[in-house]
């Protein structure tokens, strides 16, 4: 039996938080050094009062095999992004043993692994030879990498001046094109428009059956189950799940570790949205209108949508997609009341109700991911919220929903019950 091409062995990671640090992001050299001249002068009593340990992973320990892809999930601060800087080499394990057999092409936080003087070109070249590949090789894939990034105007641009949309382009091509063993993706990737991230996603399924190996970090479930065959699911640094696909979303969605049938957003700076509008509560409401994960695929579906207008005059458009967990998209809609669609709406608080019929569903887990629109039509900005919602479609089999009588498997993403008619002739 050959190998695991990455084995995790009882990884940790920890981190020691100084007073000078909490509340900010990464402490510049300034900070360190105020704070390492600052502890010759304490007690070491003081000190530990000033230092919190944080463990961002904590006993991980899991195999990968060549050619799997494996999707890591988990809600913000589980550990993901910590796990993928420890496997890509990034940051030093604290505790534990990694063993890689490949090149690792990384596709992190944005800024990460570019150097900004440098152009496109000149990063091309650079990562190749990180990854070990001769000049002749990186030549090779030039053009074909140039293509996929879609900036052959900029490519002789110091990457400095490239937009969010355009460096994440650029480093998702060099990444997967330049023949890595192993590709890591954080969802960095929700940075470029909708079409690229679909070419991105087709890139990753090109690769994995080209037997190479794909990490796969996103807080979109119907994307994990749609790319990966296996997904890993971390809660406060630990690995609880490790399962095909399909059943760690399923289990994760109706566990407090994931979304379920209610979400609310305490903090309004840190709901989702953006300076316009920001998403306060969402609901799903069975056929008896009360909240339920559980819905009888003949009785109809309630979501409730809140959200605050913080804009006074604002036009905003409430939109929903809903996902199976497979991954397929069932349909979208967006919110066409005829009172507010395209008008201003003054400063507050809305919730915008959405009714799914009866007998239309398919029984499967649904995935729902929440968005509104805003401003004009043809100029107009918008956010979306992955895997805000779930909840799961049932038959009990009483022979009054579309199935009749028909106990064997039903096909399809949709079942209504349709009008039919028949005649003798």
């Amino acid at each position: 039996m050959s190998k695991p091409i990455i084995s995790v062995e009882n990884l940790g990671k920890k981190y020691i938080i100084g007073k000078i640090i909490h509340g900010r992001g990464a402490p510049t050299f300034r900070d360190i050094f105020n704070q390492k001249l600052g502890n010759l002068f304490r007690r070491g009593e003081d000190r530990k009062k000033d230092d919190t340990i944080l463990w961002a992973l904590k006993g991980v320990s899991f195999d990968v095999k060549q050619g799997e892809v494996v999707g890591i999930i988990g809600r913000n601060g589980a550990g993901k992004s910590t796990l993928l800087k420890v496997l890509s080499r990034i940051t030093e394990p604290t505790e534990g043993k990694v063993t890689i057999r490949g090149r690792v092409a990384s596709l992190l936080e944005v800024g990460t692994g570019f150097s900004g003087e440098l152009t496109g070109r000149e990063n091309i070249f650079l990562n190749g030879s990180i990854l070990g590949m001769k000049k002749a090789e990186i030549k090779k894939k030039f053009d074909e990498i140039v293509a996929f990034s879609e900036i052959e105007r900029f490519i002789d641009t110091p990457v400095k001046r490239y937009s969010s949309g355009m460096y994440v382009r650029l480093a998702f091509a060099v990444a997967a094109h330049l023949d890595p063993e192993i590709l890591v993706v954080d969802e960095v990737l929700a940075v470029g428009d909708a079409q690229f991230q679909k070419k991105c996603l087709g890139k990753m399924s090109d690769v994995s059956k080209e037997g190479r190996t794909v990490l796969f970090v996103s807080h979109n479930m119907a994307t994990i189950t749609r790319l990966c065959a296996r997904s890993l699911c971390l809660h406060e640094g630990r690995v609880i799940m490790d399962d095909n696909a399909p059943t760690v979303v399923h289990k994760y969605l109706s566990t407090d570790c994931g979304t379920t049938a209610y979400r609310k957003w305490e903090d309004l700076q840190r709901a989702p949205g953006n300076d316009t509008v920001r998403l306060l509560e969402m609901q799903v409401n069975s056929g008896n209108a009360e909240r339920s994960e559980i819905v009888d695929i003949r009785k109809s579906v309630e979501i409730k949508m809140k959200y605050y207008v913080k804009e006074q005059d604002a036009v905003v458009r409430p939109f929903l997609v809903f996902y199976n967990e497979e991954g397929v998209c069932l349909f979208s809609t967006t919110d066409f009341d005829s009172i507010w669609y395209n008008r201003p709406r003054p400063r507050g608080i809305y919730t915008s109700k959405l009714e799914i019929p009866g007998n239309f569903l398919s029984e499967c887990n649904i995935i729902i991911n929440a968005g509104l629109t805003t401003g004009e039509t043809e100029v107009y900005k918008w956010f979306i919220e992955p895997g805000v919602l779930s909840f799961q479609v049932v038959d009990t089999l009483e022979g009054d929903s579309a199935r009749k009588n028909n106990t064997t498997s039903y096909p399809g993403v949709v079942r209504p019950i349709l009008k039919w008619e028949s005649t003798q002739e």
